[in-house]
Protein backbone atom coordinates (compact mmCIF):
# COMPACT_ATOMS: atom_id res chain seq x y z
CA UNK A 1 0.00 0.00 0.00
CA UNK A 2 0.93 3.34 -0.52
CA UNK A 3 2.11 5.63 1.80
CA UNK A 4 -0.50 8.17 2.96
CA UNK A 5 1.11 11.96 2.07
CA UNK A 6 -1.60 14.04 2.35
CA UNK A 7 -3.90 13.96 5.33
CA UNK A 8 -7.21 12.81 5.02
CA UNK A 9 -9.19 14.75 6.96
CA UNK A 10 -9.14 18.29 8.48
CA UNK A 11 -9.06 16.66 11.73
CA UNK A 12 -5.61 15.20 10.65
CA UNK A 13 -4.60 19.19 9.96
CA UNK A 14 -4.13 20.08 13.65
CA UNK A 15 -1.74 17.02 13.91
CA UNK A 16 0.36 18.38 10.77
CA UNK A 17 3.47 20.30 11.79
CA UNK A 18 3.64 24.34 11.25
CA UNK A 19 6.65 24.13 8.79
CA UNK A 20 3.95 21.16 6.73
CA UNK A 21 2.78 22.81 3.52
CA UNK A 22 -1.00 22.44 2.13
CA UNK A 23 -2.20 22.61 -1.18
CA UNK A 24 -5.73 25.05 -2.18
CA UNK A 25 -7.15 21.50 -3.18
CA UNK A 26 -6.69 20.57 0.43
CA UNK A 27 -7.83 23.85 2.32
CA UNK A 28 -11.18 24.11 0.15
CA UNK A 29 -11.90 20.06 0.26
CA UNK A 30 -11.88 20.20 4.41
CA UNK A 31 -13.17 23.57 4.74
CA UNK A 32 -10.68 25.44 6.44
CA UNK A 33 -11.47 28.29 4.06
CA UNK A 34 -14.73 29.97 4.06
CA UNK A 35 -14.83 31.46 0.88
CA UNK A 36 -13.75 30.24 -3.00
CA UNK A 37 -10.42 29.95 -4.62
CA UNK A 38 -10.96 33.23 -6.72
CA UNK A 39 -11.26 34.82 -3.24
CA UNK A 40 -8.47 33.34 -2.39
CA UNK A 41 -6.21 34.62 -4.65
CA UNK A 42 -7.84 37.80 -4.92
CA UNK A 43 -6.97 37.69 -0.62
CA UNK A 44 -3.17 37.04 -1.43
CA UNK A 45 -2.59 39.81 -3.83
CA UNK A 46 -3.94 42.33 -1.20
CA UNK A 47 -2.13 40.78 1.40
CA UNK A 48 -5.34 39.60 3.21
CA UNK A 49 -4.51 35.56 3.15
CA UNK A 50 -0.57 34.22 3.72
CA UNK A 51 1.53 34.47 0.74
CA UNK A 52 1.91 30.94 -0.56
CA UNK A 53 4.95 29.28 -1.83
CA UNK A 54 5.86 28.50 -5.70
CA UNK A 55 7.04 24.95 -5.69
CA UNK A 56 7.09 24.27 -9.11
CA UNK A 57 5.24 25.72 -12.34
CA UNK A 58 1.69 24.80 -11.23
CA UNK A 59 2.33 23.82 -7.80
CA UNK A 60 1.88 26.34 -4.86
CA UNK A 61 1.16 25.49 -1.29
CA UNK A 62 1.32 27.38 1.95
CA UNK A 63 2.56 26.81 5.10
CA UNK A 64 0.39 25.00 7.33
CA UNK A 65 1.60 27.72 10.64
CA UNK A 66 0.57 30.47 8.20
CA UNK A 67 -2.91 28.82 7.59
CA UNK A 68 -3.06 28.47 11.93
CA UNK A 69 -2.28 31.97 12.48
CA UNK A 70 -4.74 33.62 9.36
CA UNK A 71 -7.51 30.92 11.11
CA UNK A 72 -7.20 32.38 14.46
CA UNK A 73 -6.80 36.08 13.54
CA UNK A 74 -9.89 35.79 11.77
CA UNK A 75 -11.91 33.51 14.69
CA UNK A 76 -10.46 36.75 17.49
CA UNK A 77 -11.70 39.25 15.17
CA UNK A 78 -14.98 38.06 14.05
CA UNK A 79 -16.17 36.57 16.95
CA UNK A 80 -19.51 35.03 15.02
CA UNK A 81 -19.16 37.79 12.60
CA UNK A 82 -18.78 37.41 8.35
CA UNK A 83 -15.29 37.26 7.37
Amino acid sequence: MPEKTVPASSDEFTRLPDEALIRLSSLKQWGLIPFSASTLWRRCRSNDFPKPIKLSPGVTAWRVGDIRAFLNGIAKASKGGAI
